[in-house]
């Protein structure tokens, strides 16, 4: 089984290949050069280990929320891909992979935050429930004041969102862990590995239904595209 998983819905793309017994990982940190750089890194990555599109099984991409731009951008790609092979096409959360990042954290609830711009964050709370993220809310768009009310235990909590919120969380909830950088972005064995599951339970994405997670409102978006 083979199996070409990306996220880009941060400021990083990350971007892995299963072929059943190794997994290759490739994070790069790419901005506003993500469309100029998708495609080429996905194609230079498989021939370094020697794979061609046609030898992939899945593809696992995900799906947000996060940049308006790189959730439409790694999607479609992902979508041609997949229909060209003919080969099914898994969706995942970017929350949920985030979530993967802190289940080291015992019995502390998991709170990804990513900062969503205008001075929201988009957030998901967690627990770990037989080493895997188990959504205890909806995917949310919040202000830190909001957050912070909806907190009421130890939390780990941790994504780029800290960059500039890390001080009012601390004087708010100076219970709470706050992780360092190498856990704010998505890794993509991550992805794989929530990839594999839904394999496993034969949950594939319907390629002319699925679309990146927006919570925003609609109007937002349209004006973000247009900027």
């Amino acid at each position: 089984m083979k199996i070409l998983a990306i996220d880009t819905a941060t400021k990083y793309l990350s971007l892995g290949i299963y072929d059943g017994d190794k997994t290759y990982e490739y994070n790069l940190e790419v901005g506003p050069k993500l469309s100029s750089l998708l495609a080429l890194t996905i194609k230079r990555t498989l021939e370094a280990i020697g794979l061609g599109i046609g030898d992939l099984d899945y593809f696992a991409c995900g799906l947000g929320p996060g940049s308006f731009t790189g959730m439409r951008v790694g999607l479609s790609t992902m979508k041609g891909l997949s229909w060209a092979a003919a080969k099914p096409l898994i969706g995942i959360s970017t929350l949920d992979i985030l979530a993967m990042n802190a289940l080291a954290y015992g019995n502390k609830m998991i709170i990804p935050v990513i900062d969503a711009r205008r001075n929201l964050i988009y957030s998901c709370f967690y627990k770990n429930q037989n080493n895997l993220p188990k959504k205890i809310s909806p995917y949310l768009l919040v202000t830190k004041g909001e957050l912070f009310k909806k907190l009421k235990q130890p939390a780990a909590i941790f994504g780029d969102a800290l960059i500039l919120y890390k001080e009012d969380i601390l004087k708010s909830m100076p219970a709470a862990t706050l992780l360092d950088k190498d856990a704010w972005y998505p890794k993509a064995h991550n992805i794989i590995q929530l990839a594999l599951l839904r394999i496993k339970n034969k949950k594939f994405d319907d390629l002319l239904k699925i679309n990146p997670i927006y919570i925003y409102p609609k109007e937002c978006q349209i004006k973000n595209a247009h900027k």
